[in-house]
């Protein structure tokens, strides 16, 4: 099955620093991923494995742990989970398309917190619920970014990670 990590916390520089995806990807194949491709230095990876998303998460957790030192969350999404997420963009064309940005998680959340988000007025920003992901449209006018990850995850106790619209189209065509 081919699957796609990304991976939440990746720092230029510091404790959560990849040194070059390249040795992601060389460590990644030792421990039995196969076809490991990465795209831009922020931890964005596709691969093969028979493992379970759950597995999978843990098993690259715990590798760049103690291979690199980084203690990062790992995103779990199949192929066809981001293919959806950009499919059911709701945002048109009448939308700055670099300003959408797309949020996964694999966690599950309260029905109850979600409505409250939801009734949230970001001001110029938007938030939309989407089956694969949270989609966000952060235009650039907007004073200070109510929308983020961190907000997410502490409004609904997820563990999310965000990237642009544009970087899940082009891992998907690595």
């Amino acid at each position: 099955m081919e699957l796609i990590a990304l991976l939440r916390g990746v720092m230029p520089t510091g404790k959560n620093k990849i040194p070059k995806m390249s040795y992601l990807v060389t460590i990644l194949e030792e421990i039995g991923f196969q076809k490991v491709r990465s795209h831009i230095q922020s931890g964005n990876l596709i691969f093969q494995t028979s493992r379970s998303q759950k597995e999978t998460a843990a098993l690259i957790q715990q590798t760049i742990k103690a291979k690199i030192g980084a203690d990062l969350s790992v995103i779990i999404k199949t192929v066809e989970d981001c293919q959806n997420a950009i499919s059911n963009n709701p945002f048109n064309d009448s939308y700055d398309s670099t300003r959408v940005h797309l949020v996964f998680t694999n966690d599950s959340w309260e029905e109850e917190a979600q409505a409250k988000i939801e009734g949230t007025d970001f001001g110029q920003e938007e938030l939309v619920v989407g089956s694969d992901c949270f989609y966000l449209y952060l235009p650039k006018g907007a004073p200070k970014k109510k929308l983020n990850t961190n907000f997410l995850e502490k409004n609904l106790g997820i563990t999310a990670t965000m990237r642009k619209i544009a970087v899940i189209d082009k891992l998907l065509k690595k």
